[in-house]
């Protein structure tokens, strides 16, 4: 049974107390790896790494810091079909997502912020006859990084790889329930050559490790994705300590389809943002708006793309929905169910687990799910589920479908699609959500601002953004 190891200073290191826990596959239910149970003392020893490291790391040039980043992004590269097994047999996504999106979207982070810190320029402003003041900007320090499980090595070299490229150094938590591909990075971090302490990994649970990393005052900085509920928890024992913050959390995003629209390309992406990943992606599109003219079309052909939608072994390449990550989400997503149910909905498609023969027998299926006929107010459709679950409602003119379209607490991402250019803006810029996309779903430029207004979070990640979170800001003036 393999066991994985934190990554402290440079080495492979077992937890301090000894303690191990549990790594399920959830397509199986069954055990396949243990992973340290780390607590307060394996944190205490990453943040000295860290701190540590951090001074010759800061002051080695950015295309030096590139040059190791980009190796890595080549050894992701190498190693995709390794890393894409390891992810799915983690988290329960089909393998073909995980080879395919994951996999070399991570490569891609490192790739992109491996160069980006070298086109980072500073500011200069002349005051005519007087000074000259220029701003630059100093690596933030050691930061904490605490990555989510519904896309583990994707979402975590996202906050890695800028905070790397910016100067600074890391104590990084994955989550415990998709640890895998984590511990792999850090395998491949050793054949770089990654100085010792200027990425260190803990693994463990939220309140073991996660909270001590929040609490250490060491770490300068922590960047989260992940629930709303812990993004609370940890802006209250954060915000006190001055640390600087970046909340990327929930989401209950619109999806709106206007009449004039490309009707085939909307249901096809419509189906792909719906249940890519079993609707485990903050950015999925739960609650459909379609314009009631063609409701019933729109109705029709998603019903049948759902129906050719294949729950299976998520190791299958024809696969196309996987397991969802672990029995208690399962559970979660099947009370939403019935909490649809009883909130009046018209159950249309799927609501039921989904029993698998041989080795998937206890495994963590769920069919797709399609419900109609719920207020636009319920619960169901102002509640995050994250899981294959959507609303259809139909609806009759602009302003009514951007009242509920902003309807919730939260504000991370929407879709629109339709022909008609100038009402594309003027809806959009209507939204109360971070990211819009228009005609499309989840395409990325890591140029671009990422992140949500309302609940969905504090701070942007991506491009700049990014290298500015993980960097202070120092006003230089010099009279004339």
């Amino acid at each position: 049974m393999l066991h994985l190891q934190n990554y402290l200073n440079g080495q492979l290191v077992p937890p301090a107390a000894g303690r191990y826990l549990p790594n399920l596959e959830p397509a199986t239910g069954e055990v396949f790896s243990y992973l340290p149970d780390s607590d307060a003392e394996d944190v205490a020893r990453a943040t000295a790494a860290a701190e540590a490291a951090l001074p010759a790391w800061r002051r080695l040039p950015a295309e030096d810091r590139g040059r190791l980043l980009v190796r890595i992004s080549e050894l992701i590269e190498r190693d995709l079909e390794r890393l894409a097994q390891a992810e799915s047999q983690d988290n329960g996504k089909p393998v073909s997502l995980a080879r395919t999106v994951d996999i070399p979207r991570a490569a891609s982070n490192f790739a992109f912020f491996g160069t980006a810190a070298q086109h980072f320029a500073s500011e200069t402003h002349f005051q005519e006859g007087v000074a000259l003041n220029y701003t630059v900007r100093h690596p933030l320090g050691v930061v904490g990084c605490i990555s989510p499980w519904n896309l583990p090595l994707y979402l975590f070299t996202w906050k890695i790889a800028p905070a790397l490229a910016a100067g600074c150094t890391v104590v990084a938590k994955p989550s415990e329930i998709t640890p895998y591909t984590a511990f792999l990075l850090s395998e491949l971090c050793i054949e770089v050559g990654l100085p010792a302490g200027v990425l260190n990994i803990v693994h463990g649970t939220g309140p073991g490790a996660g909270q001590p990393i929040i609490e250490h005052p060491g770490i300068k900085g922590i960047s989260f994705t992940g629930g709303t509920k812990t993004g609370e928890q940890i802006a209250r024992t954060a915000a006190p300590m001055f640390k600087k913050l970046s909340l990327e959390l929930g989401g209950k995003n619109p999806n709106i389809v206007f009449a004039d629209c490309d009707l085939a390309e909307t249901v096809r992406t419509s189906l792909r943002s719906s249940f890519a990943n079993q609707g485990q992606i903050c950015l999925c599109g739960s609650r459909i708006f379609i314009e009631r003219s063609i409701y019933e079309q729109f109705k029709t052909d998603f019903l049948a793309g759902v129906a050719d939608l294949t729950v299976a072994d998520p190791q299958l390449e024809t696969s196309r929905q996987g397991a969802l990550v672990s029995e208690a989400h399962l559970q979660k997503v099947l009370c939403y169910i019935a909490l649809a149910h009883a909130e009046g909905g018209t159950l249309l498609a799927g609501g039921q687990r989904v029993m698998l023969d041989g080795r998937c027998t206890n495994g963590y299926f769920l069919q797709p799910t399609v419900f109609e006929g719920l207020a636009p107010d319920c619960r169901v459709n102002r509640e995050e589920i994250f899981g294959p679950v959507v609303t259809l409602t139909p609806f009759d003119t602009e302003e009514e479908v951007l009242t509920w379209a902003n309807g919730t607490d939260y504000g991370l991402a929407a879709t629109i699609w339709t022909r008609d250019l100038n009402r594309a803006h003027r809806v959009a810029h209507q939204l109360h959500s971070g990211i819009v996309w228009i005609n499309t779903w989840l395409h990325r430029d890591l140029r671009t601002p990422f992140g949500g207004m309302k609940n969905s979070g504090v701070g942007r990640e991506g491009g700049l953004e990014a290298l500015r979170f993980f960097t202070e800001a120092q006003s230089i003036t010099v009279k004339l």
